[in-house]
């Protein structure tokens, strides 16, 4: 984009998160000259965007779906390892993420976020026949496993200030390149518990009942949007004001309901990181 506030800044802050020098990505104008914009997403993080019956559907789908009939181009979506998503998005090698990304102020800094399309909590997952685990306190010491370059692992300094205040410690962090792999660990046993978005957590409870059960909240609320390259300011307003009709005529929070099993009808306009 040609528009980068605090250029320098912005630089080192994509240093900071692990992300690749800043390239020049499309604008509004020529992605709609071009007639599709590039979409990076995910394939199996439940129940935002995952394959069900060769399809890939979700809340993100869905959501995506209702705005498509409305947008000047065809979006081509790519399915990316998480790890890739945001580097990709921040270099200009995709328009777009169409996932669940937690905002935080870090991410604020280096790349710009939709209209927040959800709103989100951090909780614990353990096995369900671990009764060794039954308040925050029990996860002292255990061994826990998290998303490598998640919002939910910048977030865990949460969870030990939550320890601290019980005379406990986070014990052994054990990062995953995605949460299906900690998912498996946890089922095993190799590690004691993993930390996750509670819509994500419910969903996977639901998915194997009898083998994980959902603990308790381990941070603040946080909100869940969709993001661009830095500076992209036309492509985040069209997006931005199509969202917000979805908001006004009531067909988001149908999505949610059905996707949540509750909607968040009082999340702000604007991103914004707690």
């Amino acid at each position: 984009m040609p528009t980068r506030r605090g250029l320098i800044a912005g630089a080192s802050g994509l240093a900071a998160l692990g992300f690749p020098a800043l390239g020049r990505a499309d604008t509004l104008a020529v992605i709609k000259k071009r007639g599709t914009l590039i979409a990076a997403t995910e394939d199996d993080y439940q129940p935002f965007e995952f394959y069900k019956d060769n399809m890939l559907t979700g809340y993100d789908m869905e959501l995506l779906a209702l705005l498509e009939p409305k947008l000047p181009f065809k979006v081509v979506d790519n399915v990316v390892p998480w790890t890739g998503i945001l580097p990709g998005v921040s270099t200009g090698k995709y328009d777009m993420a169409i996932t669940a990304i937690l905002v935080t102020k870090a991410r604020l800094e280096v790349l710009d976020f939709l209209s927040p399309v959800a709103q989100s909590v951090n909780y614990y997952l353990k096995r369900a026949n671990d009764h060794k685990i039954n308040s925050i306190k029990d996860l002292s010491g255990l061994t826990l496993g998290v998303e490598a370059g998640s919002a939910m692992l910048t977030q865990l300094p949460q969870l030990a200030a939550m320890l601290a205040k019980t005379g406990g410690k986070l014990g052994t962090i054990q990062q995953y390149q995605g949460y299906p792999e900690a998912y498996q660990d946890l089922a095993l046993g190799r590690i004691d518990y993993v930390v996750n978005t509670q819509l994500s957590l419910y969903s996977i409870q639901a998915a194997r009942p009898g083998v994980f059960a959902v603990g308790q909240p381990v941070s603040a609320p946080s909100y869940v949007a969709w993001a661009t390259q830095k500076g992209n300011t036309a492509l985040v307003s069209m997006f931005n004001k199509l969202l917000l009709d979805l908001r006004a005529n009531g067909s988001m929070y149908k999505l949610q309901k059905k996707w949540f099993n509750t909607s968040f009808e009082s999340m702000p306009k604007h991103p914004i990181a707690l």
